[in-house]
């Protein structure tokens, strides 16, 4: 049987309205976001579009995300841009017909996604068309067999990754540094030769005109034509739709200069006024050209880091689970894993799904999660959450959530989500030229027709020099630098102090900032528990020396994080431990031990009890180190009770002067945590903070955020964690802490890099300088092309009639791009405020 063709799911208006993303290629600036929004809306049964330049992405809100995928795909392609698409093939067994042909296609149309999809009866296989990643290709499959036949994926993209590939980001950038590094080297000799006089070309000599300008020619056409024909097709591209953008204006103002010149060099004779001889300004193009090459290349490594959060957190989830199949341990993929499974987890161990415990007893790290450094112990009826580390106890769970309904999957969906929808800085050298380009063309031809026809003879050489000139002058270069030159600089001065900035709209948006939000554990404190008090009952008896050696001997073989806390006093104090005899840790309780013959119990106040212990002497120490935010355990010695420690989070230093120097900047200061209420309150009135909230999931976290952003709020978000990447990504501004986990740093537009939040205070510091200079630089652009348009049209003709030459206007061109740079430079000057208390 022939192949059959793929075919389109019909649009059906009557199904529930979902949300679908689509990968877009082509855009090139904010602009090209804008024009595809606005096609997109138009397509009958679209509720709501919003694209994304920053993260190539169109989300759409819709009636139904089945297999009109292919009408949506053809919108954007008729206006000249693309979408990301794969190709996956499936092998199906158990079609015996046309009809099953039929069957097969149709429900492979209603997986979302799903562009086309064709179904070959001879092969026994079907070749489906879906967007680039598929979010789960085992949903093809799922399909397929809910309606009967039995499948095997075959081709599948990476699971978890994001379009473009990690490979595709790499090549872009290699390519990209290659036509730099060759433009530049072009672009320099093409300058010299501008300014210099070589000997030895005499060989061009019987051609015409300067010999000079030959080898300036052959010099330039490479950058001119090799170098910048992305610009040309992008120019092409958007022209074709009656449109333009950047690429116009690059294309305009480089092939003016460009092929002025050429006529110029083959005919200097036409071009000769009087007793001058034409210029040439092969350098101007070159110089537009590599220049605007470097800014594409520093975009193009803004975008390779804007998924990597996502995968990072994907990698997280076990790859593998051990279920009980007919009561026997079997380790299968974790994506088979289904719900009312019971999977056995292992000490040491990341737990592989949602659950809840039915039998054992163990500490569970759920850092990931909460952000407290404190594990939970778990019990039997307990729920756990995938990829949070087992500790030292064996723990069998029933399944309650698998895939895209696990905590991890919302944390991932929560971080997409908000890359996604976070708006772009308005850039206004891209939104100007929408308009700026159709009225530059106009006033070139509006000024070429004017010389033409009543200019002084010769009429031709007058008109053609006059619309070169607007056309020269209106080059972007310019516009095109105000941003990004104080962009580079400010980015720089971040460095210098330890700040890694993630992209420029980071300095634009910053300055704006009315809330920080602070994470507790990690953040604000130093995430490492230690011991900050110990009572003893009888100094003589059990001098506290004493009891920290002891304390520190029995946790020795423990892995609760407390023992790090007990080690490290004994270590500051030099205190030589003992070995102990024996070592049982008791889950939810505390220790036992055999320590130089002494038996010790370390614990809480409920494993005393049970030990038959009287606490009372103790219990107001311990009692009033809880309402201070500390853990007390109890020690007793011998069968008897010996004295009580308490641990804490101490808080970081210059976390106070941080605070406080905020609000005096006039910025709202709140925390929010995982923790105990008590705990944070307490904490909280130490550094002067009054907003708090208290036993905060990571969801709720982003919620926080987005009500504060719906009160009109701008909000920074400080955190470290992993449990802190999607109001990270949701914030406005999201600062990580450079001694945090990696998803936090990946979620984050700003990384403080010594972890010193005192940085907090000099990003946003810095942004308010850079937005001046942005400022500043605009208006100086804008000065530059606006003022100098109408005197190069020849308006003031017949007094500055010299204002005619186009190397007039090249050179006010440059001066506007030397006065841009000049001025951003300054920000080399400057200097964080005081950081210190």
């Amino acid at each position: 049987m022939k192949n059959r063709k793929p075919t389109t799911h019909p649009f059906q208006a009557s199904q529930p309205t979902r949300k679908f993303d689509l990968p877009i290629e082509g855009m090139s600036c904010a602009s090209c976001a804008h024009r595809i929004e606005k096609a997109l809306g138009q397509v009958p049964g679209i509720q709501k579009a919003r694209v994304n330049f920053a993260t190539q992405k169109a989300t759409l809100t819709h009636p139904s995300d089945m297999a009109w995928t292919g009408v949506l795909i053809r919108t954007i392609r008729d206006i000249g841009y693309d979408v990301r698409t794969t190709t996956l093939t499936i092998s199906i067994q158990g079609m015996s017909c046309a009809s099953c042909v039929e069957k097969i296609t149709n429900t492979l149309l209603t997986v979302h996604g799903v562009v086309s999809a064709s179904v070959n009866l001879a092969l026994e296989s079907a070749t489906i068309q879906c967007i680039a990643p598929l979010r789960n290709p085992q949903d093809l499959t799922t399909a397929i067999e809910s309606i009967g036949y039995q499948t095997r994926l075959l081709e599948s993209s990476p699971s978890g990754a994001e379009t473009p590939t990690d490979q595709e980001h790499t090549r872009e950038r290699s390519r990209l540094r290659i036509k730099f590094l060759i433009s530049g080297l072009l672009t320099v000799s093409v300058i010299l030769l501008a300014h210099i006089q070589l000997p030895g070309l005499d060989f061009f000599r019987p051609l015409a005109g300067n010999p000079n300008h030959w080898v300036q020619m052959l010099l330039a056409a490479p950058v001119q034509f090799w170098v910048g024909w992305q610009f040309y097709q992008g120019a092409w591209a958007r022209a074709r739709h009656g449109s333009s953008d950047m690429n116009t204006l690059i294309c305009l103002g480089t092939s003016a200069a460009y092929f002025y010149s050429v006529a110029a060099t083959l005919r200097p004779d036409l071009w000769t006024t009087g007793a001058v001889q034409p210029t040439v300004y092969y350098d101007t193009a070159t110089v537009i050209i590599t220049i605007i090459l470097l800014g594409r290349i520093l975009e193009a490594r803004a975008k390779g880091k804007t998924t990597e959060a996502i995968r990072r957190l994907v990698n997280l989830q076990p790859r593998m689970a051990r279920v009980l199949r007919d009561g026997e341990p079997l380790d299968i993929p974790v994506t088979e894993v289904q719900v009312q499974d019971q999977v056995l987890v292992r000490p040491g161990e990341k737990v592989p799904v949602d659950g809840l415990v039915v039998k054992g007893r163990s500490s569970v790290d759920e850092s990931m999660i909460t952000g407290e450094s404190f594990p939970v112990e778990k019990h039997p009826g307990d729920a756990v959450v995938g990829a949070t580390l087992n500790g030292t106890g064996s723990l069998q769970i029933e399944v309650a959530r698998v895939g895209q309904d696990t905590v991890l999957a919302q944390i991932i969906q929560q971080v997409e989500k908000a890359l996604g929808a976070k708006p772009a800085i308005a850039r206004l050298a891209d939104t100007a030229a929408a308009y700026f380009v159709p009225v530059v063309i106009a006033i070139a031809g509006l000024t070429f027709g004017v010389w033409w026809l009543w200019g002084p003879p010769p009429a031709l050489t007058y008109a053609l020099l006059t619309s070169v000139a607007v056309l020269i002058i209106a080059c972007p270069c310019a516009m095109g630098l105000a941003t990004p030159t104080s962009i580079m600089v400010g980015i720089g001065k971040g460095a210098e102090f330890g700040i890694l900035i993630r992209n420029g709209e980071v300095l634009e948006q910053a300055h704006r900032l009315t809330t920080v939000v602070f994470d507790k554990t990690g953040t604000l404190t130093e995430g490492k528990p230690r011991i900050t008090d110990l009572k003893t009952v009888d100094e003589q008896k059990y001098p506290t020396h004493k009891l920290l050696c002891y304390a520190a001997s029995a946790e020795k073989g423990s892995e609760h994080p407390l023992s790090e806390a007990f080690l490290t006093a004994a270590r500051n104090q030099q205190i030589d431990l003992y070995e102990a005899d024996s070592f049982e840790a008791i889950p939810g309780k505390g220790i036992s031990a055999h320590v130089n013959g002494q038996s010790i119990l370390l614990g809480n106040r409920t494993m005393m009890e049970e030990s038959g212990l009287d606490i009372s002497p103790l219990v107001t120490h311990s009692e009033q180190a809880a309402q201070e935010g500390k853990t007390s355990l109890f020690i007793a010695v011998g069968g008897h009770l010996a004295g009580v420690m308490a641990a804490a989070d101490p808080l970081k230093k210059n976390a106070l002067h941080t605070i406080r120097a905020l609000q005096q900047m006039g910025l709202n200061v709140m925390m929010l945590t995982g923790d105990q209420l008590q705990t944070a309150r307490s904490l909280a009135s130490q550094l002067g903070i009054q907003k708090v909230q208290a036993q905060v999931l990571p969801s709720e976290k982003a919620r926080v955020i987005r009500t504060l952003q719906q009160e009109g709020e701008i909000v920074a978000m400080v955190g470290d964690g992993i449990n802190d990447a999607p109001s990270l990504a949701q914030a406005d501004i999201g600062i990580a802490i450079g001694t945090g986990t990696d998803v936090a740093i990946e979620s984050s537009d700003l990384t403080l890099m010594r972890g010193d939040l005192t940085g907090v205070i000099t990003a946003i510091s810095l942004s308010r300088a850079t937005f001046r200079n942005i400022r500043q630089n605009l208006f100086w652009a804008f000065f530059y092309n606006l003022s100098l348009i109408p005197i190069a049209a020849g308006i003031l003709y017949p007094f500055l009639q010299v204002l005619l030459n186009p190397i007039l206007a090249a050179a006010a061109m440059g001066l506007s791009s030397v006065s841009v740079v000049t001025n951003a430079l300054r920000l080399k000057n400057y200097r964080p405020p005081l950081t210190t208390p």
